[in-house]
């Protein structure tokens, strides 16, 4: 199981429509693919949708990152990849995106070589796993018209991104409640308010009668007091997302009641932190959930496998490449990610990866 290549390539793929958040607006996915070969020609592939606001990396700044990252795997045994995380993360400190391809890459290579799912590297095995879909920040008609396309296309569970002005937020969150009367529906703010507009759009979804299941990342990530402000102010249950990258991080937030859930997303913290966030919150009675950023099949099979392997996860949010013009691999694009192995059971269409690597 020794790694003896290891490619970089970039992926830039379009969306369908404009994805808005109150961070910006994301035109297409452009994102980082690891291919790693082992010296029994063995392969594995990761994944990382890195975005500027959030991990600080660019796709450029990310690819390089990665490259430079090639020398701690290379000649590595992957028997040793919780001892190899540990290096990626000593030698490329922050650069998240890079270190979750490569992770993710030697992970996917030492389950093909066992002929096991990735699920079993975290304890369970692999099975079909449920998502929601996002509505962006869109006028109120435009949410109900995605909406109604999502419960037709077998969606049970919404999320709305909010996060600007509290009363369009209220008018595009009350559009989806109209036509979607019997889906779960979230709310994620990605920290665009302050901690009394979190508290006021939260007051008035109840009065009129929104039934929200979640208030995701309502205040800017370094203000935990404020996170916990709006916690202990509101009944609908608050989750921590960007406030959280490691498992430092999530001993921060359940120390001080800042939330009632932590959004683990392996583009902030990676596989093995991921899990180790999750252990952390269900000792201090967290809620946990798992997100996405623009992901193709393959980093969003990864974080499946995760769910599956690890259990017990609340939220689901695993729908980054239902925008995606192509996707990256031949796989049912709908509400359930049928995960299976070897590996995270996802091998790119050769047409989709670059002739030349980075």
């Amino acid at each position: 199981m020794i790694v003896e290549r290891i490619e970089v390539y970039r992926l830039d793929v379009p969306l369908t429509d404009p994805f808005e958040i109150s961070l910006g607006t994301k035109h297409e996915a452009e994102n980082l693919l690891v291919r790693v070969e082992t010296d029994s020609g063995t392969v594995g592939w990761g994944e990382a949708a890195p975005l500027e606001p959030i991990t600080g990396e660019t796709i450029d700044s990310a690819i390089e990152t990665a490259k430079a990252g090639v020398s701690v795997l290379e000649g590595r045994d992957l028997r040793n990849r919780r001892s190899i995380v540990t290096d990626l993360e000593a030698a490329l400190p922050g650069a998240v995106s890079a270190r979750l391809a490569l992770e993710t890459a030697l992970y996917d290579a030492y389950c093909r070589e066992r002929d096991i799912s990735l699920a079993e590297c975290f304890g369970g095995s692999p099975g079909p796993i449920r998502t929601d879909l996002t509505v962006s920040i869109v006028d109120p008609d435009t949410a109900a018209a995605e909406a109604e396309s999502a419960l037709e296309a077998g969606f049970d569970e919404l999320k709305v991104k909010v996060g600007g002005d509290v009363s369009a937020d209220i008018e595009r969150v009350a559009a989806v409640r109209e036509v979607a009367p019997n889906a779960g529906v979230k709310v994620d703010a990605n920290q665009g308010w302050q901690p009394k507009e979190a508290i006021q759009f939260a007051h008035e979804a109840r009065t009129r009668g929104l039934d929200l299941t979640l208030l995701e990342q309502p205040v800017h990530r370094d203000d935990v007091r404020g996170l916990k402000r709006v916690t202990e102010a509101v009944r609908i249950p608050v989750a921590a997302d960007e406030a959280v990258f490691t498992p430092t991080d999530a001993h921060r937030i359940a120390a001080s009641g800042a939330a009632d859930v932590i959004n683990i997303k392996a583009a902030k913290s990676g596989l093995t932190d991921g899990a180790a966030i999750a252990e952390i919150a269900r000792g201090a009675n967290l809620e946990v959930m798992i997100g996405c950023m623009l992901e193709s099949a393959l980093g969003l099979h990864a974080s499946a496998h995760l769910v599956a392997g690890l259990g017990g996860f609340s939220y689901v949010d695993l729908d980054g490449n239902l925008s995606f013009e192509r996707n990256v691999a031949d796989v049912t694009v709908g509400p359930t990610l049928e995960t299976r192995g070897p590996g995270h059971g996802i091998v790119p269409d050769p047409s989709m990866v670059p002739d030349t690597p980075e």
